[in-house]
């Protein structure tokens, strides 16, 4: 019954990364705190990806509540193995999620903002790459929306790592899991094969 106690902790513990990734990608929906840039259409085309909300949010909550429902599956499924089973199932879903979250807010992090410059609407930093985030002198670009630089770097750097928090404890279960479900019974054979 440890591995079920494990994967529960799993469980408990990939609800607040879910939420904060929720969290997170509604923010970067209101640079500055304002809701006319969504009105506009002045976001960053990641945004709309839903990298948060979708990938390290929803389809996170389908391992978290398969971890926490894990004592119940194992009752009704019959084996502590098929219960595990379940669990690496939902593991591979989350791990495609979180590594959804991930690739789109990397992506987004690498080409920067969708800001005014004296251009007008554009993603100044996008032929540079990732040099803009080492040059802060060079942020004062983006006139609108303010400290809309800063307001994605450090959004997307929480996706980045929550992201890769909710991978690893995805590849901790799948293992966990494949463990206990092939060896487990193996395991309880040789010990009736002993006792025999």
């Amino acid at each position: 019954m440890c591995s079920l106690g494990f994967a529960r902790s799993l469980g408990f513990a990939l609800i607040p990364l879910a939420t904060c990734c929720i969290l997170a990608n509604l923010l970067l929906f209101f640079p500055d705190g304002q809701i006319n840039f969504v009105n506009d259409h002045h976001l960053t085309k990641y945004v709309w990806f839903f990298m948060g909300i979708g990938g390290g949010g929803v389809a996170m909550f389908i391992p978290a509540v398969t971890f926490l429902s894990m004592g119940k599956c194992a009752d009704s499924c019959g084996t502590e193995s098929s219960a595990m089973c379940g669990s690496v199932l939902a593991a591979l879903i989350g791990l495609a999620g979180s590594g959804y979250c991930f690739v789109i807010s990397a992506f987004a992090l690498l080409d920067g903002p969708f800001c005014f410059t004296s251009l007008g609407w554009v993603s100044p930093f996008e032929a540079d790459g990732p040099k803009y985030l080492f040059a802060r002198e060079t942020w004062s670009q983006c006139i609108q929306p303010s400290h809309i630089v800063e307001w994605n770097v450090t959004l997307l750097s929480i996706l980045l790592g929550l992201s890769t928090l909710e991978f690893l404890i995805c590849i901790v279960q799948i293992f966990s899991g494949l463990v206990n479900a092939v060896c487990r019974p193996c395991c309880y054979k040789q010990e009736y094969s002993l006792n025999a």
